[in-house]
């Protein structure tokens, strides 16, 4: 993927799915699931981060059960309620109606451009907050089963590097990980910093995430592709499942195939789905209901597994 790229084309696509708001938003539902939007008060942050929660029909009728959960990390420039604003409610409550997917929480929750990971400077410390409040209190605010099986997380964009880079560097929390072209960097950190010299705004965002110039060795703490590398023994029992549009605008397909070919060669597992299409709300819709097929099957397996 080409930073300058990304830089370049990024200001024309701050809002990816907005423009397919009623793609899926009119399907009729017979018994409807709920949204819970809220906040969290942050003492690593210390500011409130919103999130919202999407729990199916079954979640208010049986008051005993506990559930799945799949963490949603949104793309830059969008919120937590992308998924739900952006068509992404209807077709989950349409899937849930015909059981093409089970029952399992969704939680969204607000990343804003951190890229969902502690700051070079350490002033931001995100991935903290949501390994040591955001995650805590959600699932024991919900009726969530607390158990890596059936902990699953994905996103899209910058969430997708986010969910990758979450899973990779801590196997021992999640049994499952999507991605939807996924803001994977192949780009030299010495090109990069280049980059970002002209980038204006948006390179004062990425700087104060990863560093102006890079911080490599923070770089490199966080890169999916090392994480992946370092933690492969553990990946092998996780379940992932990664796809890109082949024509992203951004060239994210470059680090999805690297990606697949590096897992391959590394006997890792996974499912790499390469389809035609762009970085679009269009692309990502139209492949949003198997990557939660995807962790639908392996809530279902495992929840087969604790009752034998």
């Amino acid at each position: 993927m080409s930073m300058r790229r990304f830089l370049r084309q990024f200001a024309c696509k701050i809002c990816l799915l907005v423009p397919a708001t009623l793609l899926w938003i009119s399907y009729p539902a017979a018994a409807q699931g709920r949204i819970d939007c809220s906040s969290i008060q942050s003492k690593v942050l210390q500011r409130g981060v919103r999130y919202c929660a999407m729990l199916p029909p079954s979640y208010e009728t049986e008051h005993n059960r506990k559930y799945p959960i799949v963490y949603f990390l949104h793309g830059l420039g969008q919120n937590e309620q992308a998924l739900m604003m952006g068509g992404g409610w209807g077709l989950i409550e349409d899937m849930r109606q015909h059981h093409t997917i089970g029952d399992f929480l969704i939680v969204a929750v607000e990343g804003r451009g951190s890229f969902f990971i502690n700051s070079a400077d350490g002033k931001q410390r995100y991935s903290d907050f949501f390994l040591t409040e955001f995650m805590p209190q959600i699932e024991t605010k919900f009726r969530v089963m607390r158990v890596r099986k059936t902990r699953g997380i994905t996103g899209l964009s910058m969430g997708g590097y986010g969910a990758l880079r979450f899973a990779f560097a801590h196997p021992e929390l999640f049994g499952s990980v999507s991605a939807q072209s996924a803001a994977l960097i192949t780009e030299p950190p010495k090109q990069m910093n280049d980059d970002l010299q002209h980038a204006g705004p948006l390179g004062n965002l990425l700087g104060g995430v990863f560093g102006n110039p890079i911080n490599i060795a923070h770089w490199n703490q966080n890169n999916p592709f090392i994480l992946a590398r370092q933690h492969r023994t553990e990946l092998k029992t996780m379940s992932i499942y990664f796809n890109c549009g082949q024509d992203d605008e951004y060239g994210f397909a470059v680090g999805a195939n690297k990606l697949h070919q590096q897992l391959v060669a590394e006997g890792v597992p996974h499912q790499f789905h390469p389809y035609a299409g762009g970085h679009s709300a269009e692309y990502f819709l139209s492949h949003l209901g198997e990557t939660l097929q995807f962790h639908s099957r392996v809530f279902g397996a495992a929840t087969k597994q604790e009752q034998h």
